[in-house]
């Protein structure tokens, strides 16, 4: 039961041989007995996830069912949730229960899903490894000395621990890929603007993008059937044709053209997670695809770029944090400013309070020119080497992340080397592209490695066919900690 893909839940279901609320309840039991330990989740409502429950049994008895009806889905804590508390992982926002629905979150309840529990998350989605959350760090589940990666490495977390069936996440330079890879899921982050942006609390407006957390490549695709489209309400949502992610599933890779950057495959990279990805690659020339070398030659420059233009948007969309309006207020104070410096003070980590201050420095007078316009500069030139490298091929291909998950605490202390995990997927944001990781095996400590896939704009439906071809073939994604064959 546990490791049913989204398409056998809604079968089962759809039979009648389990009820959405046995489902739920199963689900709910199961994170009751593990969450202790992981720390996964910040928020379950088990009566509000029945009572949806409930109301998902009765559109199935009355033959109105679409697929993901009366199926667990958990979301990020970083979508607004009507009536349920919305931290984003922060102490700002330890007390603010959401007065409306996120757009995502409404069209998983219009899809008739239960939703199943708010997920720990980095501090305002600003982290590699979860460790930067007010509500403490997330456990990896293959090893819980090792962090799940940031910052959904709680959607990752629950996901991987067979704790929700699917979740949410969201991806700014990496934050759905790299702990989808560090805890052996699959993740996908779409095309900029094919996921409505409404209701998610925003670190990087430019950069800042939701996409669906599952087990295999199929699960995704169901999932991004009901999240991506059309919203009036954000203005950087693209008005696209409706799409049907799962209509290419079937289709053979024979003649595929896989690009492997030369600048992907280089000494920073582990040797158990080159291994990995090296065999996933040799896979995939099973299945009829062939590998050409590409060039990236910007790639060294989208870290130093990102944490430029990150920063500088986080300085700005974190300003309306105040202590005025809602949010944490500190408790004593003199006057309007000192409220105003002791909320922020106090309300905010030391991750988000270094990005801050980073942004605001980058957007001062004297420095936007030099730094801010400088970046964006180099940020196009990062998409123009995508598009060069598309000319000579269908997808690229590469590690999703360097290592394998590292353990608790040890790149605490070095705010750069954490910077560097992300080191493959941050130019996929800074082109807008979309990316997704996959499992494709075991690295060092039996930690599971990811394979990155990147496409072209809106070519989302054949990552999907490329990604679930390979995991016809092979079982890595059907792997669960405890039971895993190394």
């Amino acid at each position: 039961m546990l490791n049913s893909s989204l398409k056998q839940f809604s079968t089962l279901l759809a039979a009648k041989k389990i009820s959405s609320v046995e489902l739920t309840d199963e689900f709910l039991k199961r994170s009751r007995v593990l969450n202790p330990g992981y720390n996964a989740f910040i928020t379950i409502n088990e009566e509000t996830s029945l009572t949806q429950a409930r109301a998902a049994d009765m559109i199935i008895a009355s033959g109105r069912a679409q697929p993901l009806t009366g199926i667990p889905i958990a979301q990020k804590d970083i979508f607004c949730t009507k009536g349920w508390l919305t931290t984003c992982g922060s102490k700002m926002l330890s007390n603010f229960i959401s007065p409306y629905d996120a757009a995502v979150v409404e069209r998983f309840n219009a899809a008739g899903a239960v939703n199943i529990g708010k997920t720990n998350m980095d501090e305002f989605a600003m982290g590699s490894s979860n460790e930067t959350s007010y509500y403490g760090p997330v456990k990896n589940p293959w090893d819980i000395t090792a962090v799940p990666g940031g910052s959904s490495g709680g959607s990752a977390c629950v996901v991987a621990a067979r704790m929700a069936p699917a979740a949410t996440g969201t991806d700014t330079g990496g934050s759905i890929r790299q702990p989808a890879a560090l805890c052996g899921i699959s993740g996908i982050k779409p095309t900029y603007g094919l996921v409505s942006r409404y209701g998610m609390i925003a670190f990087a407006s430019s950069l800042d993008q939701g996409g669906p957390m599952a087990k295999s490549a199929e699960d995704l695709a169901l999932m991004l059937n009901v999240m991506a489209g059309f919203d009036t309400r954000d203005s950087t949502s693209l008005q696209r044709e409706v799409e049907d992610y799962t209509r290419d599933l079937e289709k053979p890779l024979e003649g595929l053209r896989i690009g492997l950057p030369k600048e992907y495959f280089v000494k920073e990279i582990n040797d158990d997670v080159a291994r990995a990805v090296e065999a996933a690659i040799a896979e995939y020339r099973k299945l009829g695809a062939k590998t050409v070398e590409v060039s990236l030659p910007n790639t060294k420059l989208s870290v130093p770029v990102y944490y430029v233009l990150a920063p500088a948007e986080a300085s700005s969309n974190l300003s309306r944090f105040d202590g005025v309006r809602y949010g944490y207020r500190a408790p004593e104070y003199i006057d309007l400013d000192d409220m105003y410096r002791k909320s922020r003070a106090q309300g905010f980590g030391a991750e988000v309070k270094r990005r801050i201050l980073i942004g605001t420095y980058v957007l001062s007078h004297g420095y936007y020119d030099a730094y801010y316009i400088q970046a964006q500069k180099l940020r196009r030139l990062i998409a123009l080497d995508f598009a060069e490298a598309f000319k000579q091929c269908d997808i690229i291909m590469g590690p999703t992340s360097p290592t394998v998950a590292f353990d608790l605490g040890e790149k605490s202390s070095d705010p750069v080397q954490m910077y560097l995990s992300d080191a493959y997927t941050i130019a996929v944001n800074l082109a807008g592209l979309p990316g997704m990781s996959i499992p494709v095996g075991f690295g060092n400590k039996n930690r599971p490695v990811g394979l990155h896939i990147v496409g072209n704009y809106f070519t989302e439906a054949q990552m999907l066919n490329v990604a679930h071809q390979y995991q016809r073939t092979t079982d890595w994604h059907f792997q669960m900690p405890g039971t895993s064959k190394g």
